[in-house]
């Protein structure tokens, strides 16, 4: 897969926008994995991804409980955080694979700390800095995933 798109953002608005635009063009089930470094903007990603759905309480990092799930009319959206895990075999105690099973959109930061736990992610999401703001980098890796960025770009 070559699809991707590259959007340049330059403050937690735009963060949030693109989050929302995101998951308009999303449809469940999805899996995506999000990439950056501490304080990149995943969670503020998350939460305007949130937002596209009408959410419109606080969310907050999963940093300690893992995941915090949302649910919504016709999906669960699942937002976990795996920067504190230290071996996979702890994501085994919360059943993980049942969270990525049924009508649900997973959102996953540091998932390269799952090990083999999680299955193949339709899009991923890179989150760098530069200059003023952040560079965000989406790629699909299946069909899936093609989808969602072809109608992220035909949305306006």
């Amino acid at each position: 897969m070559n699809e991707f798109i590259l959007k340049h953002v330059r403050n937690e608005s735009q963060m949030l926008d693109l989050g929302q635009r995101m998951a308009k063009s999303c449809k469940n089930p999805a899996t995506i994995f999000l990439y950056g470094e501490l304080g990149a903007g995943k969670t503020t990603l998350v939460r305007g991804f949130l937002r596209g759905f009408g959410f419109k309480e606080a969310v907050k990092s999963p940093t300690y409980t893992i995941v915090e799930s949302y649910s919504f009319d016709t999906m669960t959206v699942h937002h976990f955080d795996f920067y504190r895990i230290n071996d996979p075999e702890e994501l085994e105690f919360i059943g993980i694979k049942d969270y990525f099973s049924g009508n649900a959109i997973c959102l996953v930061e540091w998932p390269e700390k799952a090990g083999q736990l999680l299955p193949p992610t339709d899009l991923s999401c890179y989150i760098e800095p530069h200059a003023i703001g952040r560079n965000v980098k989406w790629v699909a890796h299946t069909e899936k995933g093609m989808e969602i960025l072809k109608r992220y770009k035909n949305e306006k």
